[in-house]
């Protein structure tokens, strides 16, 4: 008798931790991505502002999971999905599955405007980073050989759109490269005089922060020289610029950090979803009249025990798969299905710069050195491998004390 068949689509935080936890199960499982690494997203941004390679923020899948038997990867991109049949549509072939667990993550959200995304991309994987980390440094090559001042003024104008975590971060990143590791490299500019903006439609930067973390690191920003805008959305963004509520401004690299929205998955499902396209699930995770679907991470509309929605941050997709993987162990030993799921929240975290973060603790709030310290430490030792860890351990403490960037290469389309 066939064992029953698992499929995973998707090997981001959600879909890494089920496959893992589900090792040794009595069951065949299939991961199923279109990339052939799992990525540490949230030092994606390292990337795109040259303080960190690619490959030390991913991994090969097959190779986290070599150990599990009885996990098989496959690399492929998901076009749709048959409820009735029971069946994942491939490219290129068909698969039947008996439990499907979709953690597809989501994508850039230009609230309507998705001509934007060409001059105003987002950063979600590594070509996204390193096409970030090409715009940021030939703006600098091309400021250095401008032969007006007004487009030097626009080629070092940096204009990063939203204000979260990644906005907040990326701001700060671009503003240490300008000041900091590409001080000494030019002649004919001094990119200290780089102008980052950040804005943010809302009345504060870091909103998911309580007030005083917002606070903080607004003025660790300000201190690295970033223009914080608040209260005002971008109306226009094109080649030439953005405009801001209904002030222009030039500026040749802009970067989007403004929102998100959830993966095709519901359009393939025909299930209820919310605003942002997220599946609406029950307690379990799983699609209302179909228990053996579900959906975890950025993929799922799940709440928390308060009744409100669980936040698309990573911890949260990990203790999902984790969750689903149990329910699904219980489910093919024939038990009780376990403990209804409680997120376990033990923080969220940002950091601006040199020595400057913040992290909510819930029962502490801190800011400055220590938040960095532990920021530093965390996401550390969240990166898959002890040859990651090392690497990036080492290269922080190497740009730390000699204030230099390692991967500040120009590669890609365009860059010759």
């Amino acid at each position: 008798m066939a064992r029953p068949h698992i499929v995973i689509v998707g090997a981001g935080f959600g879909g890494l931790s089920a496959a893992n936890a589900l090792a040794g199960a009595d069951a065949d499982v299939t991961v199923v991505d279109r990339r052939n690494y799992h990525l540490f997203q949230p030092l994606l941004y390292q990337v795109a502002t040259a303080g960190l390679s690619p490959a030390q923020i991913a991994s090969p899948i097959r190779a986290i999971l070599r150990r599990a038997a009885n996990v098989h990867v496959l690399l492929g991109k998901v076009n749709g999905v048959d409820k009735e049949r029971r069946t994942v549509a491939l490219d290129d072939r068909t698969i039947s599955y008996d439990y499907l667990v979709l953690a597809t993550g989501a994508r850039h959200s230009y609230f309507g405007h998705d001509e934007w995304e060409s001059v105003a991309p987002g950063l979600k994987k590594i070509d996204d980073a390193t096409a970030i980390r090409r715009r940021i440094l030939t703006a600098f090559e091309n400021a250095e050989g401008a032969d007006s001042h007004e487009a030097r003024r626009r080629f070092l104008t940096f204009v990063v759109i939203g204000g979260g975590p990644t906005g907040v971060e990326m701001a700060g990143a671009i503003a240490e490269l300008a000041r900091v590791a590409l001080r000494h490299d030019f002649r004919n500019i001094d990119p200290r005089e780089a102008s980052v903006v950040l804005v943010e439609a809302g009345p504060r930067v870091l909103a998911a922060f309580p007030p005083v973390l917002s606070a903080a690191a607004r003025r660790s920003l300000e201190r690295l020289g970033v223009e914080v805008r608040v209260g005002t959305p971008v109306t226009r963004c094109d080649a030439d610029g953005v405009t801001i509520g209904d002030d222009p401004l030039a500026a040749a690299t802009i970067v989007w950090a403004a929102g998100v929205a959830a993966s095709s998955a519901a359009a393939w499902l025909k299930a209820i979803k919310d605003r942002v396209g997220r599946v609406m699930v029950g307690p379990d995770f799983s699609l209302p009249g179909h228990p053996e679907i579900f959906c975890i991470g950025d993929t799922a509309h799940a709440l928390d025990a308060d009744g409100k929605p669980l936040p698309g941050l990573a911890p949260v997709a990990k203790q999902q798969g984790a969750y689903v993987a149990r329910v699904l162990r219980a489910r093919l030993a024939d038990k009780p299905p376990p403990k209804p799921f409680r997120y376990r929240d033990f923080g969220t975290m940002a950091t601006i710069g040199r020595r400057a973060a913040v992290a909510d603790f819930g029962w502490i709030k801190l800011d400055g050195t220590l938040a960095w310290l532990l920021w530093g430490a965390v996401h550390v030792s969240f990166l898959i491998g002890f040859r990651n860890r090392l690497i990036v351990m080492l290269d922080w403490l190497w740009s730390y004390v000699t204030f230099q960037s390692g991967a500040r290469l120009i590669t890609g389309p365009g860059s010759h």
